[in-house]
């Protein structure tokens, strides 16, 4: 028998290929930073859906389940990217899951206005040989825009299939839906280099290991020294053929002026823009959207921006601020919790087990208020009674009324610009406009705030924000008790207040831009178009934050409640609060009973607050503070504002950043927050 001709055998493994990934039922959303694809995840998968780190990264991936043609799909959102060649965690976290998932179609999601930047990534796939589909979303801004777009022309220039899309209407779902169910087909386009590279490519190819990636791109990621790819070629390439791919670099880098980076994306560029004269045409603009283009413009004016910022900025306070802090709080704590479930609790409790010590060691003694023992369930610091309690009865409708207000700025487009706008700001401190998201967030609740750190593409600029956010950004349980407070105080007071809290945050995030090595990054941030946000997908977003919150950071406020209870339980909060007394009496000028108040605060930061707010409420509600006192309001709420972050976000800060970065934060922020207490101290007796 003759042995099959080498067109014939790549016919057949190109046929085999396509085969696998009908049967796989696997499907990946990929393409760049807002352009959807979340969107079209949730219309896709509905509201069942996981969010976990990508293996050995601190990536979220979400992943859910889909029904497509009658059959189960599995579908996974990566993190958006413009480049397979790897410029942050996020885009490189999207590269390895394209590297080294098996059997998976891919569906790329492009922003059909910006059609150049989804053609450079669409060449790239085609350059990997990746089966994928080509959904062009937002259709209709597009067409809004008199941008018109030769779908069938496209689609024979990538021999894929190209599908328009409005996500957030499910408009073309169903075409798109049959396109994944028929098999993904993989683009016969490649962009074309100049002869000294594609020479290098012919050499280094050979030589690339059968992933996910075609030894092509494998090859171009290899050429201009991706280092992040060499784990991946270990163990498939050996030692003499990784020096001779080092060699090749060598000798073609020499060649231009340009790392060969900057090179390959230019010529790819090119090849990009080509095809995107050649499917697009303009014409004349709609006037349908002219309101949201003006509202999108002025959101971003260094004037008008400013009112805008203003009425979002009060209507997502009334909404997180007083309805979720303050009703939804209320009635879960003092009328759920305090009237309902931890009386059944205690009854149940005594009426199941018939023993009174174990009884008395659960739920402390009959007849006595929960408040005044120590109880292990139900207690002054029960784990139901006080843990539970926290996490869901108060942090939990706080969250999750921030968590649909971030959704809907989200969803609408106005977050990115807002980041535009505080970009300058934030560029003072080493960082750039993105922080303001993790920043923003933080006013909700720091614990998840220090998670979406990861946003930020430098371990450098991750650093700063984890640290402004456990020492000067309080969480809104404890930003309702200060404002309480302050609420009560002279106008004067409180811009003094303000005012320090707002000038450390700028001094220390420019101190640690100078101090901490590494360097910044770039400010790139696609501008969407304003829109209003989809009910469906802010429910989505929503459950998921939600499940994220219940999975990871209810179980801290658990352990640190039961650290609590332990050293009350052994007397070592009595030794604390003495140790700290002469501190607090002799430095702050502060009566001794705060200090109990500053160890209370290391487990729910608004225990602090709340505390003072005790401790002067007599005398706030009778209006007799005096001058004396309102200054030890004032250098109090700046103390614990600036304190020790909650043991929740404690906790965080050690799994994101390292047991020796957290340790450091913390050894920082407590002496640093009683300077700060001490000078502010200083100053307003001076000159309050």
């Amino acid at each position: 028998m003759t042995p099959p001709s080498g067109a014939a055998t790549r016919e057949a493994e190109r046929l085999d290929k396509k085969q696998v990934v009908a049967a796989a039922r696997s499907v990946i959303l990929v393409g760049n930073p807002n352009v959807g694809k979340s969107v079209l995840f949730g219309a896709l998968t509905g509201k069942y859906v996981t969010v976990s780190n990508y293996p050995g990264t601190t990536v979220e991936v979400t992943r859910g389940s889909a029904t497509i043609e009658g059959r189960p799909w599995h579908v996974m959102d990566t993190p958006g990217t413009n480049n397979l060649l790897p410029m942050s965690e996020d885009e490189q976290a999207t590269r390895d899951i394209l590297l080294t998932e098996r059997g998976y179609a891919a569906v790329q999601v492009c922003d059909a206005k910006n059609l150049r930047r989804g053609l450079l990534l669409a060449t790239q796939l085609a350059e990997a040989e990746i089966p994928f589909t080509l959904a062009l979303n937002m259709a209709d801004e597009a067409a809004s825009r008199g941008i018109h777009i030769d779908v069938e022309r496209l689609s024979r220039e990538l021999s894929v299939d190209v599908v328009p899309t409005v996500a957030v209407e499910r408009k073309g779902l169903g075409e798109l839906q049959a396109r994944i169910a028929a098999g993904a087909r993989t683009s016969k386009f490649r962009p074309r280099y100049d002869a000294a590279i594609e020479g290098a490519l012919a050499e280094i190819a050979p030589l690339m290991p059968r992933t996910g990636v075609g030894p092509r791109a494998l090859a171009v990621m290899a050429l201009v020294g991706d280092e992040s790819l060499r784990p991946h070629l270990a163990g498939h390439v050996s030692e003499a053929d990784l020096a001779r791919i080092d060699a090749i670099r060598r000798e073609v880098a020499a060649r231009y002026p340009e790392s060969l980076r900057f090179v390959i994306a230019r010529q790819r560029l090119e090849a990009a823009d080509r095809l995107h004269d050649a499917v697009l045409t303009r014409g004349s603009q709609s006037a349908t959207s002219g309101l949201g283009r003006k509202l999108g413009v002025w959101s971003t004016h260094p004037l008008w921006g400013i009112p805008i910022l203003a009425i979002v900025l009060f209507a997502a306070y009334e909404f997180v601020g007083v309805l979720g802090a303050g009703t939804a709080v209320n009635f879960l704590e003092k009328t759920i919790f305090a009237e309902y479930l931890v009386p059944w609790l205690d009854a149940a409790v005594r009426f199941v087990v018939p023993w009174k010590g174990v009884q008395e060691f659960l739920v402390g003694p009959k007849g006595v208020p929960y408040l005044e023992h120590g109880g292990f369930l139900v207690g002054r610091y029960g784990i139901f009674s006080m843990g539970l309690s926290y996490g869901i009865a108060i942090v939990l409708p706080i969250v999750t009324t921030f968590f649909i207000a971030f959704s809907v700025l989200e969803d609408s487009g106005y977050l990115p610009r807002l980041a535009v706008m505080l970009n300058k700001v934030f560029k003072r401190m080493g960082l750039n406009g993105k922080a303001v998201l993790p920043m923003v967030l933080g006013l909700g609740c720091d614990t998840m705030a220090t998670m979406t750190a990861r946003i930020m593409e430098t371990r450098k600029e991750r650093v700063i924000v984890t640290l402004l956010l456990a020492l000067g950004v309080p969480c809104s349980a404890q930003l309702a008790v200060i404002l309480a407070m302050t609420a009560k105080l002279p106008f004067a007071a409180t811009v003094w207040f303000a005012a320090s809290i707002t000038l450390v945050i700028f001094l220390v995030g420019w101190l640690a831009a100078k101090v901490l090595p590494g360097r910044g990054s770039d400010f790139m941030l696609e501008l969407p178009p304003l829109r209003v946000p989809q009910a469906g997908n802010i429910a989505v977003k929503t459950l998921a934050r939600i499940e994220w919150y219940l999975r990871e950071a209810l179980p801290l406020f658990v352990v640190g409640t039961l650290i609590l209870w332990t050293l009350d339980r052994v007397g070592g909060l009595a030794v604390l609060e003495r140790a700290a007394a002469p501190l607090v009496v002799g430095v702050l000028h502060l009566p001794k009973e705060a200090a109990g108040a500053f160890i209370l605060g290391f487990l729910r930061r608004d225990y602090a607050a709340a505390g003072l707010f005790l401790l002067y409420q007599p005398f706030m509600e009778a209006g007799t503070l005096t001058r004396s006192m309102q200054i030890e309001i004032v250098v109090a709420l700046v103390t614990i504002t600036l304190f020790i972050p909650c043991i929740a976000n404690f906790f965080m800060i050690l799994k994101e950043r390292g047991w020796r970065t957290g340790a450091a934060i913390t050894a920082f922020i407590v002496p640093f927050a009683f300077a700060v207490g001490a000078g502010v101290n200083a100053l307003m007796r001076a000159f309050y």
